[in-house]
């Protein structure tokens, strides 16, 4: 069948995504096709085309979005035409050691997900004998994708898909941030450093942990006002006009917690959030750097001495099949908000705009919604 998506020819050269028409395979053995009906602008597409990331070009972009399942392949049970899904840019064998024990995040299938196949080793998308990869499996920037059976998640149909999407990566991201890779307790404070789509989602997850303190450092005006939508007590320009109010809410002791979520990790904001936190406190990295940048440079004594830990979270420590639905739930009872989350909705073929958006500042997250 054919269908239009937005791809890069050439990642990494602050190219624009081209909208082209593609070959897409009918879905094999254990694979689904998938209408999407709405894909998140995640700030990890926009790392393809400034080239943090680096990735086999040309590739559909796209990892984060909800849609309809219109065909299973063979030997596919778990699965039926009709079904809403959201798509998982980590996808879970259920089998390997990461997911038998609770790790769906490490899952083995995910070890390639920048590499544009499926976990066979496969391509689906192909436009004049060349393949074309798919942006963690999924390319959920065309209209349809042939997927892994293992890189969807099915949800109940009334939720709406526009929503949904953002379940796919940057909430769980954020949220489980602060709640499973912090480990946030009632009456902690917790200081988020960038309060886009990820760090928003971060200061939700610290709220809803019991947070009595959720600072948020960010240089965008507009962005601190809409933290505070999410739970934000404090917010703040930059981490020097933070850090005094940090040690005086904590009576000169530091933040619990100090959570990472900035557009492009720098030594710089690394050290600000290490320097942020209490003896025994921590610091999660949650956003990326350029793949092999040495974006770490703390003083090893200090942290010995003080006891300070540094770790990374990768989509939050969740687990997708357990929590994508549990969120989704939690939104449904009002606990998670996701409608506040949408700045902007664009037209498939206005995907260059949203991220210009995205770049100056305007969005937390921008949707594409498909005809």
């Amino acid at each position: 069948m054919k269908t239009r998506a937005a791809v890069l020819h050439a990642a990494g050269h602050d190219a624009e995504w081209e909208m082209v028409e593609l070959d897409l395979d009918e879905p094999g053995g254990g694979q689904v096709l998938v209408k999407w009906v709405a894909a998140g602008l995640c700030h990890s597409d926009e790392h393809l085309r400034d080239g943090t990331l680096t990735v086999r070009a040309p590739i559909v972009g796209g990892h984060e979005g909800a849609g309809i399942v219109e065909k299973v392949g063979p030997g596919v049970t778990a699965f039926s035409p009709g079904d809403h899904v959201v798509g998982t840019f980590l996808p879970t064998c259920g089998r390997c050691r990461f997911c038998a024990t609770g790790q769906q995040q490490l899952c083995d299938l995910g070890a390639t997900i920048l590499e544009g196949s499926l976990p066979d080793g496969s391509f689906v998308f192909h436009r004049n004998g060349l393949d074309y990869g798919a942006m963690c499996m999924l390319g959920t920037f065309s209209e349809y994708s042939v997927i892994s059976e293992h890189s969807a998640v099915r949800i109940d149909p009334d939720i709406p898909l526009n929503r949904a999407a953002l379940v796919g990566c940057g909430v769980p991201t954020g949220w489980g941030s602060a709640v499973y890779t912090a480990q946030t307790t009632p009456g902690d404070t917790v200081v988020i450093y960038g309060a886009g789509g990820i760090g928003a989602n971060a200061v939700q997850g610290a709220a809803h942990a019991g947070a009595s303190h959720v600072i948020v450092v960010d240089p965008k005006a507009s962005k601190r006002e809409m933290a505070g939508l999410f739970g934000a007590t404090h917010a703040f320009a930059n981490a020097d006009e933070a850090l005094p109010a940090i040690q005086d809410l904590t009576r000169g002791v530091g933040a619990d917690h100090a959570i990472v979520t900035v557009d492009v990790v720098t030594p710089e904001v690394v050290g600000q959030a290490f320097t942020a936190v209490r003896k025994g406190g921590d610091v999660v990295l949650t956003g990326l750097g350029e793949l092999e940048g040495l974006t770490v440079q703390i003083p090893g004594t200090v942290m010995t001495l003080f006891r300070k830990t540094l770790k990374g979270s990768l989509f939050g420590d969740s687990n997708p099949t357990y929590d994508i639905p549990k969120i989704l739930d939690l939104y449904r009872q009002g606990k998670v908000r996701l409608d506040e989350l949408v700045t902007n909705t664009y037209a498939h073929e206005d995907i260059n705009q949203g991220y210009e958006d995205l770049r100056n500042g305007v969005n937390v997250r921008g949707i594409i919604e498909y005809a």
